[in-house]
């Protein structure tokens, strides 16, 4: 099947986790890095983003976020199509901003 924006996912992460202690800052920095390890990208603070080729694929980074869930805390991970993460609307005061182009994928035939 051939790639298209619906088929396209985005996997979203929101988090928000204590840091009071010196522990949790530890857990926090910990899930944080595991997040970039995996190729997930700041969106805005606490919420990260990555592209997915596929459903498949992104099922697999929703399974590696969930191995690495901090004890503490709330974590939410959805996943969208391309179709609607490019519906986004996204403003920095006022000012509607442009989104982000996705990354490009050579397709090989």
């Amino acid at each position: 099947m051939r790639l298209n924006e619906y088929r396209i996912m985005w996997v979203m992460v929101l988090f928000d986790l204590p840091t009071e202690t010196p522990a949790e800052k530890k857990a926090y920095a910990r899930f944080r890095k595991s997040l970039m390890k995996d190729g997930f990208e700041m969106f805005q603070f606490s919420i990260y983003v990555r592209h997915c080729m596929s459903q498949e694929n992104a099922e697999a980074h929703t399974k590696r976020v969930k191995s690495s869930l901090p004890k503490k805390g709330k974590v939410g991970i959805f996943r969208i199509t391309d179709k609607q993460f490019g519906m986004m609307e996204i403003f920095e005061g006022k000012e509607l901003q442009d989104i982000p182009p996705p990354p490009q994928q050579l397709e090989i035939f």
